[in-house]
């Protein structure tokens, strides 16, 4: 069984960074906030899915419900939110926020230090710097079909075009 960060209450807690952790209850009847995702140990919420080729740093935090594509890297202090949706080949640096349900497209890099706000939607192949502030339902870039999350046919799902940004 891989490491789990267990809360053994009956009530959603706030951690010292303002985190809301959703709750799955355990065969044993302990309560699972987290699991440490196989590439790079950092904390995943078991309701998000993050592709297995996808680094995420051992102090990154996945929330629940964001979905994570394939080979993208997600830098030390990072937390993404609820229903984030990241495309494949996403740089996320050190320390970036990512606010609740924001859709971020194919090949992005998102500098150290930067904070997203909640519902934004950045198009594939977008480079935000470091330090930058995105305000909340903002739009960055013009989406092209080929840099936006999609999913495939063929099973495996590495991003979600029923999410894609409007």
């Amino acid at each position: 069984m891989p490491f789990c960060v267990y809360y053994l209450g009956n009530s959603t807690e706030r951690s010292h960074m303002g985190r809301v952790n959703e709750e799955v209850e355990a065969e044993n009847g302990t309560v699972l906030k987290y699991q440490h995702h196989s590439n790079g140990r950092g904390f995943v919420s078991p309701k998000a899915r993050v592709q297995p080729s996808t680094f995420v740093a051992s102090t990154a935090y996945i929330e629940a419900d964001a979905r994570i594509g394939d080979n993208g890297t997600i830098g030390s202090g990072s937390w993404i939110d609820r229903g984030v949706i990241l495309g494949e080949r996403v740089f996320i640096g050190q320390n970036v926020h990512i606010g609740r349900d924001t859709v971020v497209g194919n090949d992005v890099r998102l500098g150290s230090h930067s904070r997203i706000g909640a519902n934004v939607r950045i198009a594939g192949g977008m480079r935000i710097d470091a330090d930058a502030q995105v305000a909340d339902a903002a739009v960055l870039g013009i989406p092209r079909e080929s840099a936006m999350p999609v999913k495939r046919s063929a099973g495996r799902v590495s991003s979600y075009l029923s999410d894609r940004a409007a």
